[in-house]
């Protein structure tokens, strides 16, 4: 069967023969034993009904089997036979030029080079699902290869619910991933509903099928690092940046540290992941030994290298033995996934990885023993070194929010806020965020290296010109990122799908989008994808992490996410999708997110600029009503712009007259 014919035909009628469980894949660690004796029937009763009632005798047994090994039914049997990876957007049979768009992010977001546990259908951060199981692809891919204009597929948790007809200007895809009930979305809740198949965490950017590979979160990082030495007002040449986590986003540390000029040391327990970043060329160097890493450093400092290290052991190690030999580390951070602290997410110094893993599926009570007295000495080496003069900032991973949970050392004198700033606290909230600028991407949906080298000279000149009559305010952010994208061709980001990224405001978007819609109608490039990560001015409601830097009491409601995803998909986006969960955890964060095809068509220019406009003021709004400066010479300024829009302005209350 040719590619095309297997998209078509889902799941097939005749049952392909079981595959075999293949080592050099980077597996998703076993989960823990959750289910009851008649829940684990029940999660059985819920993998078949996927299959012909003459099937279910030979996969029960498969399917019990693998519920009992890895404690999720991942159907390994029905991967497909074709090589997982963004193709061009013609190779996708279809109706629709928007669903093969989906299809080809689909792919992407699975491509062995860019998901973390790719036969497990998770593409970072340990538990970020695309899907739940392999049935669930197919089924999803034979329906976008049907679908029509007139049609919206639904995606619950990664289950496609089905085609249901709508119009030309709905989106053709609504997402929804681990949206259940709030006081079910405890960490074991989602546990037990994974292992039912009934829900699942889709992370941020991996069940919205707009990740991009590392690349998403080095600029990101780049701009945090970059803003981090500023605001310490250290030059980053010469300077150390100590951090962990090299999966599928944390892998993008090294390689920003090394675009920001400093002395990148990233610790990562599993060595398969550091290999794999290593010969992707995202580390410099590998290095085993801790007395190695201390020469090698030191070495480096000497001589204001620019080089990233990654040493394969515990971070909690490189922390106590860098204040033993006194190395001083200008900045510290960690971007484990802590959101996942008791299933892989993070790993307890001392037992190997090997030893760990067996311990979080058959002592699942010890392991989070060991993993909390890690963070108790984590906390306590990271306390000595800011002592020091270290400049240390929480990533949004939750590592202060477990640290706290754990009893470790972290909170304020008034025991109510963190000891350390979350970087978008401290960093990207009021530099980034606050005036509009956000994750800005997209992808070359012909798969030509050709198209994006002219969407990254087109996105450049947009930016320059902006540049010369842009305000004071914003004209940090803009050189940055002018800067990041005439060199993003020598830096090699591109892992998967011809996709790129920039922090951009809405009028960069919208214009930059116009730029690109107009080359597609002339014909100088193909099909362009539109996204951003969530992680966003407008997308999430997270309040250890995007907001907050919201100091109005509202950081722990979630209205804007919804906003943004209500609006945005009567505004033109292709696809919308909304999560519970993602980077910080189940429960800690409602995030939503998009994506918009570009055709070359007047209606795509007609829905870029509403949509790109929408996106970004709806959070700048809410922002502005907290108070933030940034925020409110960012909304006054769209209003000038926009004669339509007209914002609730706050009116600041003088501090003397609430001295009682």
């Amino acid at each position: 069967m040719t590619f095309q014919d297997q998209i078509q035909q889902g799941i097939p009628t005749i049952l392909p023969q079981p595959k075999p469980y293949e080592i050099d894949i980077n597996h998703a660690p076993k989960r823990k034993e959750i289910l009851s004796a008649e829940e684990k029937k029940l999660a059985l009763r819920n993998a078949l009904r996927y299959f012909e009632p003459q099937h279910h005798a030979e996969l029960l047994q498969e399917f019990r089997d693998e519920l009992e090994t890895y404690g999720r039914i991942y159907m390994y049997r029905f991967r497909p036979e074709y090589e997982m990876k963004a193709r061009p957007i013609n190779d996708y049979p279809g109706k629709c030029e928007q669903a093969k768009a989906i299809m080809l992010m689909i792919q992407n977001n699975l491509d062995y080079a860019v998901a973390q546990h790719p036969h497990e259908l998770i593409t970072y951060g340990g538990n970020g699902a695309v899907f739940q199981n392999w049935a669930q692809y197919l089924l999803t891919m034979k329906y976008l290869a049907e679908m029509t204009e007139d049609q919206t597929l639904t995606m619950y948790s990664g289950h496609p619910m089905g085609l249901f007809p709508s119009h030309k200007e709905a989106p053709r895809v609504v997402v929804t991933n681990g949206m259940v009930i709030p006081n079910y979305s405890k960490p074991d809740d989602w546990e037990k509903m994974n292992a039912l198949g009934v829900s699942q965490y889709g992370q941020m950017t991996a069940g919205s099928y707009m990740y991009i590979g590392p690349q998403g979160i080095v600029h990101g990082t780049t701009i945090t690092v970059l803003n981090a030495f500023r605001k310490i007002n250290r030059s980053p040449s010469g300077g150390v940046f100590v951090t962990s986590g090299l999966g599928g986003m944390s892998g993008a540390q090294p390689k920003a540290g090394n675009i920001a000029g400093c002395i990148t040391v990233c610790a990562e327990v599993n060595a398969k992941i550091t290999h794999i970043r290593h010969s992707q060329g995202w580390i410099n160097e590998v290095v085993e030994d801790i007395d190695e890493l201390v020469k090698r450093v030191t070495l480096a400092k000497a001589n204001k290298e620019i080089i990233s290290i990654a040493y394969l052991g515990n971070v909690v190690d490189v922390w106590e033995k860098f204040d033993q030999e006194n190395i001083h580390i200008d900045l510290g951070s960690d971007q484990t996934s802590l959101h996942n602290p008791w299933a892989g997410g993070y790993y307890p110094v001392g037992i190997s990885f090997e030893e760990s893993n067996e311990m979080m599926a058959n002592n699942p009570d010890l392991f989070k023993e060991k993993v909390q007295k890690t963070l108790r000495r984590h906390a306590a080496a990271i306390n000595k070194h800011t002592a020091k003069g270290t400049y240390f900032f929480d990533y949004g991973n939750a590592f202060l929010l477990e640290a706290s949970r754990a009893g470790a050392a972290v909170m304020a004198d008034n025991n109510i806020d963190f000891k350390y700033p979350s970087y978008v606290q401290d960093i990207m909230g009021p530099m980034c965020f606050d005036y509009g600028f956000g994750p800005f991407r997209w992808v070359c949906a012909s798969g030509q290296p050709e198209d994006l080298q002219k969407t990254d000279t087109i996105a450049c000149e947009v930016l320059e010109e902006m540049a010369k009559t842009a305000p004071f305010e914003i004209q940090q952010q803009m050189q940055d990122n002018i800067q990041w994208i005439k060199g993003a061709q020598e830096n090699k980001l591109v892992v998967g799908s011809q996709a790129r990224i920039l922090y951009a405001d809405a009028e960069g978007r919208v214009k930059i989008a116009e730029a690109f819609n107009q080359a597609i109608a002339k014909g100088e490039i193909g099909t362009v994808v539109l996204g951003r990560d969530h992680h966003d001015v407008s997308g999430t409601d997270s309040p250890y992490r995007e907001t907050s830097n919201i100091y109005d009491g509202s950081r722990f409601t979630a209205d804007m996410a919804i906003q943004n995803v209500i609006g945005d998909s009567f505004r033109g986006a292709t696809w919308v999708s909304i999560h519970n969960g993602g980077g910080v955890g189940w429960g800690e964060v409602i995030n939503g997110g998009f994506g918009m095809v570009l055709d070359g068509s007047k209606e795509a220019s007609r829905r870029l600029e509403s949509m790109l406009f929408w996106d970004v003021n709806n959070g700048i709004s809410r922002r502005s009503w907290a108070r933030n400066e940034g925020a409110v010479f960012a909304i006054k300024r769209a209003m000038e712009t926009q004669p339509l829009l007209k914002v609730t302005l706050p009116n600041i209350v003088a501090d003397n007259l609430l001295n009682f």
